[in-house]
């Protein structure tokens, strides 16, 4: 039979082991996580930075995402009350173009329309989160200005650029249409075919024709709306996806390092009992000689 003479080194080292596996069962126990340093499982560790990054960039997306629905949504809406207000004018200029109408009578539509020209630059000059929408890639500043030296009366002072938004890995969303593309498009100028209407009431001479204008304008506006809805579908679509990629993501993380409780659990305990076993040797030491061995 061998004694081992000195075996404290070794309770020492098994001490150590114990305490350990206490440290690591805790820290999986809190985190959640199995690997929580590199050292921990370094090819796991590697993956999950990727997944993190992964995570990262798909975060950011959907975060765009909802800004760009909304504005969507705000310029979509926008431009239905364009619609309304214009389908408001030409009932206005058929009622003013009746001929039994006095002068007073059309003066007091004309004011209406009056009325109507200003909420429509109001409507122009939209802003979604602090950035005017129909002001091309200007958003800071409202796009439009009254000036009566303008044949509508109204000046475009936006842009005629087009905001993009990335909304994927190489995947850009236009989102925006400007002004100079809407309201002020050659040939269908919103604020032109109302002023006109509006001085035609005034004068009483080519009503008619004014009224046809806005009509025109106000099918131009209806027809406009297509590239928002559009976009819509598309970033709604994207969402989806991108809602779809992040749950992927976070089970594969789940795989790469996420802690088994229960195990981790059953390893605290067991920590618990060797530790307590171990210092309740090394107290029995000096106590021990060899003799005691020998019995």
């Amino acid at each position: 039979m061998r004694v081992n003479p000195n075996p404290l080194p070794d309770l020492l080292a098994a001490l150590n082991q114990t305490k350990l596996a206490t440290q690591q069962a805790s820290i999986e126990i809190a985190s959640g996580q199995s690997v929580n340093q590199p050292s921990d499982n370094p090819t796991a560790a590697a993956l999950l930075v990727e997944n993190n990054d992964q995570a990262t960039f798909t975060a950011g997306y959907l975060q765009s995402l909802n800004a760009v629905q909304g504005q969507l949504s705000t310029a979509d809406s926008t431009l239905s009350s364009v619609v309304t207000a214009l389908q408001r004018a030409i009932s206005l200029g058929v009622e003013g173009g009746n001929g039994t109408l006095s002068d007073s009578d059309r003066a007091a539509i004309a004011n209406e329309l009056q009325g109507i020209q200003s909420q429509l630059v109001s409507l122009g000059n939209t802003s979604y989160q602090g950035r005017f929408v129909f002001a091309g890639t200007n958003t800071g500043t409202p796009p439009y200005v009254l000036d009566n030296a303008a044949a509508s009366g109204v000046r475009y002072v936006g842009n005629n650029g087009v905001n993009q938004v990335s909304i994927g890995s190489g995947y850009k969303l236009a989102v925006n249409q400007p002004g100079s593309q809407l309201f002020s498009a050659t040939g269908n100028d919103v604020f032109l075919a109302v002023n006109s209407l509006i001085q035609a009431l005034q004068t009483n001479t080519g009503i008619g024709d004014a009224v046809t204008a806005v009509g025109t304008a106000s099918r131009y506006i209806s027809a406009q709306r297509v590239f928002y809805g559009n976009a819509s579908n598309q970033a709604q679509s994207q969402t989806t996806y991108l809602n779809t990629a992040k749950l992927q993501i976070s089970q594969q993380a789940n795989t790469l390092g996420g802690a088994d409780l229960a195990a981790a659990a059953t390893s605290l305990a067991q920590a618990g009992v060797d530790t307590q076993a171990t210092l309740a040797t090394i107290s029995k030491l000096s106590q021990n000689n060899l003799f005691s061995y020998l019995k």
